[in-house]
């Protein structure tokens, strides 16, 4: 992998990881087109891919710490027992939301991956995600009486809801953020309440990632050369989540009316002239 091959892999970590495009479609779809020959299997591969995910959750930790700061004080008790009910109950639904996603990535890990190195499928899946994207704005009004509803208003079943919708995403292709969002807007949140639930719940399921290809690396002789890539790769992907996340959280309360559809309309395109392009070239 060449220095600038990791830079825009970094770079395109950081914006598609929290845009609801996918980031591992376009990890899938965009050698491909390029025509890079990866090397997956490499020695620096793999740190380099951990890397990528530690400076994600580092930029998600860093933009919503006082989420988490407020979470962690009413866990303790350390607020007023109104502020410590809700913050239990939204800490119990971040890890009830994250269930689903370690249950079948774990469970299903080898069968998932090996849709990975196939970029057509990705480009199919991409296409999907658009049309996930428009299906959830138009089946939103569907969820009438419960619009704008606080996340500390969800139900233990709306966090399970969610969390199953996030299972989309280990299909090449199908948004992480996408599918979580169009989960919390059916269960009648809008799209910046939907947005951060799918950012907080995103952490969890990051580090989970993040440990299971640290435990890899652990066992593989890595030397500092090889890791050279992978800092770089981190600060890039990390810079660039930090401000994809500041954005889209202003995007996403400005725009609460039609906020996906831009975003469903490029995956369509996107899906489909790569679907040709892959076919043809």
């Amino acid at each position: 992998m060449t220095t600038l091959q990791a830079l825009i892999i970094a770079f395109l970590q950081g914006v598609t990881e929290l845009f609801p495009v996918s980031s591992l479609g376009h990890a899938v779809i965009l050698p491909a087109l390029l025509h890079w020959a990866l090397d997956e299997r490499g020695i620096t591969f793999l740190p380099f891919l951990v890397m990528l995910h530690v400076g994600t959750a580092a930029a998600l930790l860093l933009y919503f710490w006082r989420d988490w700061l407020a979470i962690g004080a009413g866990v303790l008790g350390l607020a007023d027992p109104l502020h410590v009910r809700e913050s239990r109950h939204i800490l119990l639904l971040i890890v009830v939301a994250t269930i689903p996603a370690v249950v079948i990535g774990f469970a299903f890990e080898s069968l998932l991956r090996a849709l990975f190195g196939t970029p057509s499928i990705a480009a199919i899946f991409l296409m999907l995600n658009g049309l996930m994207l428009f299906a959830g704005e138009r089946l939103r009004g569907r969820a009438a009486g419960r619009a704008d509803r606080p996340i500390a208003e969800l139900t233990i079943i709306d966090a399970l809801i969610v969390g199953c919708w996030q299972c989309l995403a280990f299909l090449p292709g199908i948004s992480r953020s996408g599918a979580t969002m169009t989960g919390g807007l059916l269960r009648g949140i809008d799209h910046q309440a939907s947005a951060r639930f799918s950012f907080l719940i995103a952490l969890p399921v990051i580090l989970a990632a993040t440990a299971s290809q640290a435990l890899k690396l652990h066992h593989a002789h890595v030397g500092f050369a090889a890791l050279q890539p992978a800092l770089l790769g981190a600060l890039v992907a990390g810079i660039t989540a930090l401000a994809s996340t500041a954005f889209l959280m202003r995007y996403f309360r400005e725009h609460d009316n039609w906020a996906l559809s831009p975003f469903a309309i490029y995956s369509i395109i996107a899906g489909a002239g790569s679907f040709v392009a892959l076919r043809v070239f």
